[in-house]
Order: C-alpha cells, then sequence, then structure tokens
C-alpha cells in the first residue's frame, strides 16, 4: 500500500515524463532472432478487439481521457488503435502501455530522454541496430509502440512474468521503486477501465 501511494504522488508531482534507459544486454541468437520478427512482421489488416462495440467504447473512454494531452482527435484515435493491437499483440494490457507512455513521455511524439531514449516508449537507438532495421525511425508512431511492446515483452519473459521487475528494466532502474510504482500508479489510477474489452489476439 505504501509503494501505491508513493507512486501516485510521483506520478501527480511529476506528470511530463520519467524517462530512463533500457540497458544494453548481450542477447543469444535466438531471442535476437525472435525479437527482430517481432519487430519487422508488416502489420495485419486485422483489429484487436472483441467487436466493434468493444472497440467502440474502449476507443471512446481511453479518448476522452487523453483528450487534453493530444487534441487532434483523428490522431488520437489512430494512436490508441495502435496501442491497443501493439500492446494485444505483444500479450500486454493496452491500458498497462498507456500508462508507461504517461510517465516515459507524457505522450509526447517527439521525446527524447537525456539518455538518448526516442518516441513515446522511450526507446533506446541500440534495439534498432540489435533487433531492427537501419531504416526504422523511433519516431514513427507504430514503430515506436512496436519496439517499446516487444521490449517489455522480452523483459517480462526474463522476469518469468514479475511485472513489477520488467518495468525496472524496462526503465533502466532495476532495484529501485520509483519508476515501476509511476507506471503502475498511472495504469491503476488514469488508464484503468472496469469495461475492458477482451483481447482478440489470442491468449497469453
Amino acid at each position: 500500500m505504501r509503494r501505491q501511494l508513493i507512486g501516485i504522488l510521483l506520478v501527480l508531482a511529476a506528470p511530463l515524463a520519467f524517462a530512463g534507459a533500457q540497458q544494453y544486454e548481450p542477447l543469444s541468437a535466438s531471442i535476437r532472432a525472435a525479437l527482430h520478427k517481432s519487430v519487422s512482421d508488416a502489420r495485419p489488416p486485422a483489429s484487436s478487439f472483441r467487436s466493434p462495440i468493444d472497440a467502440a467504447d474502449w476507443l471512446s473512454e481511453m479518448s476522452r481521457r487523453l483528450e487534453k494531452r493530444i487534441p487532434n482527435a483523428d490522431y488520437r484515435i489512430d494512436l490508441l488503435r495502435s496501442v491497443h493491437y501493439e500492446a494485444t499483440r505483444a500479450g500486454l494490457d493496452p491500458q498497462l502501455v498507456l500508462g508507461l507512455m504517461q510517465v516515459e513521455s507524457g505522450f509526447r511524439k517527439y521525446a527524447v530522454s537525456s539518455a538518448g531514449a526516442r518516441g513515446y516508449m522511450q526507446v533506446m537507438p541500440f534495439w534498432v541496430t540489435l533487433i531492427g532495421s537501419p531504416d526504422d525511425s523511433l519516431f514513427d508512431l507504430r514503430k515506436n509502440l512496436r519496439y517499446g511492446c516487444t521490449i517489455l515483452r522480452h523483459y517480462l519473459d526474463i522476469e518469468k512474468g514479475d511485472l513489477y521487475r520488467a518495468l525496472g528494466r524496462y526503465n533502466g532502474s532495476l532495484g529501485r521503486p520509483e519508476y515501476p510504482n509511476m507506471v503502475l500508479a498511472a495504469w491503476q489510477k488514469q488508464w484503468n477501465y472496469d469495461k475492458a474489452p477482451r483481447l482478440a489476439l489470442g491468449d497469453r
């Protein structure tokens, strides 16, 4: 409970960004190949929602919450659809990803941290060399989300599902409580949605 209260206070006190930096760690050839495949797959023309009603409900509610940060309605809906798709594809809760984006970049597309992390999900450029293609832009909406969700999924797998430790790895602050607390607080207080739709890309 104390950790949650600290996280909530930190979110309220520093709403713009709390970007860190993923740390380079050597990867086996098989892991690199799997991550490369994940970030390189083309986005198929499929919905990540169970039904049009689920999509309308979720997008309407999340759009309302995001409106002050991203005033352009068309872009806001495109962003939310992309977040839902990429998070679902990676087996993540889309609302968790929104909480992470809030803390990492304050939903600023061109945010760059002092460590060089870029975009909405503050992805470090070394990942492009490690698992991507030379022409991948981390300021591209869908590329940034694809990389960010793939990386968080990778860290969750390393940590055997321990979200607290996976978030620490994502931010380069493993073992320190501030960042995981902030993301979890943002997720629970800003983006939690009781009527969240079921995911359509398969169970994890």
